[in-house]
This record gives C-alpha cells, structure tokens and sequence, in this order.
C-alpha cells in the first residue's frame, strides 16, 4: 500500500535534481560594423589567417626567434598567467567535488559513569556521510559552472598573455636593432661635424671664416654630441626593458651582432588576411576570456535564485557498535543512522534578495566589459590597418627626401668651399639632412612595429597545442 507513495516521492525527487535556474545563455550581438575601412588596397584573402601562423613562421630572424624562445621559458609573467590556470583548475575540482558526497572513515571510544556510579565503554567504527548537501535545485551545479567558466577564461588570459609577450619581444627587439641604427647615424654625424669644426677653425685661424661661423660649427657638433648621448641612453633602457621580458640577460653573442643590425635588413613578415570584424571573436583569447567570465556571472544567477529554496542534507553513519573492544565486528553490532534534513529560508533579512540582485548586476558589469573588448579590438585592427599602406607611403617619402638633403648637402658644401654660399646655408643642409635621416629610421621602426601589431591584434602569436585539449577539466 506504500509502494505507489514512495515512487512518486523517488519521481520528485529525480525531478528535482535535474532543476537549473541558471537563466539561458545566448552570445550577445556585437557591437561591430560588417567591415573595416581600409587605409589602402586590400589584403589577400587566400593568405592564412595570423591564428594558424606560428610565430616562428612569421617571425623568421633566428635571433629574434632565439629571443622569444627564452621569454616563453623565463618570463614570470607568463609563468603568473599559467599558474593561475592551474589554481583555476583546482578551484573546480572542488566545485565540482561538492556534488559528492564525502565519505570519511569514523572511529570514537568513550568512557563514562552510568546511573550505577560504574564506568561504561563503548567503542564504534565504520563510515559515515556529513551534512552532504543534495542538489535539488542546480545550486552547487551553477556554482560548478561558474568554476568551470572561471578555469576557461583564465586559460583564454594566459593564451592572451603569451601573444603579448612574443609581440613585445619581437617590438623590443626591432626598436634595440633602430637604437643601434639611430647611434651609428649620430656617432658619423658627430664626426663629420667635427672635421667641419676643424675646417672652420683653420678658415678662421687663416682670416676667411668669422668668429660667427665657428661658433655655429661648434654649435652643431656639439647638437651631435648630445644626441650621441641621448642614443645611448635610450639605447640601454630599450635593452633593460627587453631583458625584463626575458627574464634573463642579453646574450653577448646576440648583443654583439647589433652592431650590424639595419632596420632595412630584417626579414620581411608575411602578409595576413584581415578578414571580417565578427571573427574577432573567435580569434581574440581577450574576447574568448570576457565571453567565459560573461557565462560565469550568467551561472551566478542560478546559484543566487537557487538559494531562495530548501537545502537538503544527508547525514549518514554505518558501523559496529560495542561496549567491548573486542565485541566489535561480531554479529549483532552492526548498525546505521540515516539523518536527512531540510532548511527553508524564512527570514533572512533581505540577504538572498540582495545576493541575487547583485548577481544581475555582475551580469551586466560582465556583458559590458564583453562588449568593450570587442570594440577595443576593432579600434587595435583598424589603427593596425591605418599603417598599412599610408607608413609605406610615408618611407617612401622620407626616402626621397634623404637622398634630397644629401645631395643639397653636397652642392651647399661645394659653394662653400667655393666662397659662393654663406655658412649658415652649409649648417642648414646637415641640420636638414641629419633630421630627415632620423625620420627614415623612424619610420622603417614604426612600420615594423606596425606588422608586429597586426599579427597580434588578428590573434596571432598562440597556436592550440592538441594535448592542451586533453588537459581540459571535465564538467
């Protein structure tokens, strides 16, 4: 006559546990246009996208690979990043280990006085459950989610993480190779306005240059000199600061070759196919990581309305039970206690009330923190786009311009000499060609940190490792 009863109580309760209130994710609609604008002519579609690139494919000077090779092994950054993903993981393994029931083995003795004023013993062993809660309504589960959600967005940072390292890598490596440039340029520089110095000198010392000209000659060497310096103290904080990337120094071998290394020299980066805005979404770990921690404030949700209703708990013992220690184990000392238990929330003062708003409003914090990386990214594309074609206009220019300077150097230091051009108009040429000459050097630098900026911005510098997969926590 109790069986029917006892089915529909078992039926309710197999409901039950497969309740969520975690409310239904959908991907929100990004806030892109359908395309970019393009500063020049557009890219070829038929080329891979930065995603399926390796670095050491795009990034083919064997020094520079050397370099970013000892970064991804040393930088602490990127060891902070990796660390985290490990305390992720482990922070749903325990999320996840509350969906299970605990059981620990039990062992108690005691001593005490009965009614008779004699001392009894009793003695217990065997296993027991403690206060194991049973999901009815999807709160643990939501808080697993939120877990696992948690663990893929800090494995999405650390995929982000190693993309920026290999670009400041690659970008601290082109600005020491310019540094290098830039102080070759200002050491000749420096010199030749020195034998200018001296020629101006002798011209005065032999009444044909006037106090006025040499001191503008020593004006200018003396320009030079300070901008020698100033090179060489950029050049070693440009140094410091790829050492720290590193996270060791320099090697000399590396070091030395510098001496050599020209901007114009460098091996050329593949062309990359831009593709539309939407697939930024797919491209960028930044966006991926602001999607997951969307998901997880969407599981917050569930666990925060899932508090509203009952908890219900399990306590459970079974073992032997003895007043001697030798009695235990034998027949008849076996037992078991079954103590479930429920706890409805009647007052609370308005604390689930306030968990879940506050949910919602995470929620939302989430939503539009999703929706400023995209745009943010769109913005870093675009401004990678904008130097595609107008900086090579730009070095084209300024390539034409040097060779302009240095020929009206040339035919202003012949009328000179001559004694048909003043001075200043000789001063004035240096001035104009040792500016258009730094320019140049600027330029070729900005370009290349240019191509390093779009390979990183289309998601390239991180290529999914296939046992990353199998690495990936179960749910």
């Amino acid at each position: 006559m109790h069986t029917a009863p006892r089915l529909t109580a078992l039926a309710a309760a197999a409901l039950l546990a497969g309740c969520s209130f975690i409310p239904t994710y959908e991907r929100p609609a990004a806030p892109l246009p359908a395309g970019y604008t393009l500063a020049g002519p557009a890219l070829a579609a038929d080329a891979p996208a930065a995603t399926a690139i390796d670095w050491k494919d795009y990034f083919t000077d064997a020094r520079l690979q050397r370099l970013v090779g000892m970064a991804l092994a040393n930088n602490r950054d990127l060891r902070v990043a990796m660390l985290n993903v490990d305390q992720a993981r482990a922070q749903f393994q325990i999320r996840r280990a509350d969906q299970f029931p605990t059981v620990s083995a039990l062992a108690n003795a005691t001593r005490q006085p009965n009614t008779s004023g004699q001392y009894a013993n009793q003695f217990q062993v065997g296993v027991g459950i403690t206060a194991w809660e049973i999901d009815f309504f999807g709160r643990i589960a939501a808080l697993k989610e939120q877990a696992l959600a948690q663990y893929l967005a800090t494995d999405e940072a650390r995929k982000s993480a190693q993309i920026s390292l290999v670009s400041a890598v690659a970008s601290g490596w082109l600005t020491l190779c310019a540094d290098e440039e830039l102080l070759d340029l200002s050491r000749r520089t420096l010199q030749t306005r020195e034998q200018s110095l001296q020629l101006t000198r002798l011209r005065l010392d032999n009444g044909i240059s006037s106090e006025l000209d040499y001191a503008q000659a020593l004006s200018l060497a003396q320009s030079a000199r300070a901008t020698l310096a100033q090179q060489q103290r950029q050049r070693l904080l440009d140094e410091n600061a790829l050492v720290l990337l590193l996270g060791q120094a320099l090697p000399e071998d590396i070091r030395a070759s510098l001496t050599s290394a020209r901007l114009e020299d460098n091996s050329p980066m593949q062309p990359l196919p831009v593709g539309l805005p939407s697939d930024l979404l797919t491209r960028r770990p930044d966006i991926r990581m602001a999607e997951q921690q969307l998901i997880g404030a969407n599981a917050n949700i569930g666990a925060a309305r899932a508090a509203f209703f009952p908890r219900i708990a399990l306590t459970a013992q079974f073992g032997s039970v003895s007043s001697e220690l030798s009695g235990l184990f034998k027949s008849g000392s076996w037992a078991f206690s079954l103590a479930p238990q429920a706890a409805l929330p009647i007052f609370d003062a308005g604390r689930n009330q306030a968990n879940l708003d506050a949910a919602m409003v995470g929620r939302d914090i989430a939503l539009a923190q999703y929706e400023k990386s995209i745009q943010s990214a769109f913005r870093e594309v675009s401004d990678a786009l904008a130097g595609l074609d107008t900086l090579r206009q730009e070095i084209d220019a300024q390539t034409a311009l040097v060779d302009a300077n240095r020929r009206s150097l040339e035919l202003a230091d012949l009328r000179y000499r001559n004694g048909v051009a003043s001075h200043l108009d000789l001063l004035d040429a240096q001035r104009s060609l040792f500016g258009s000459e730094q320019a140049l050097v600027a330029a070729r630098l900005q370009q290349q940190l240019n191509q390093v900026a779009m390979y990183k911005v289309l998601g390239g510098g991180w290529t999914q490792q296939p046992q990353g997969e199998e690495d990936a926590p179960q749910s």
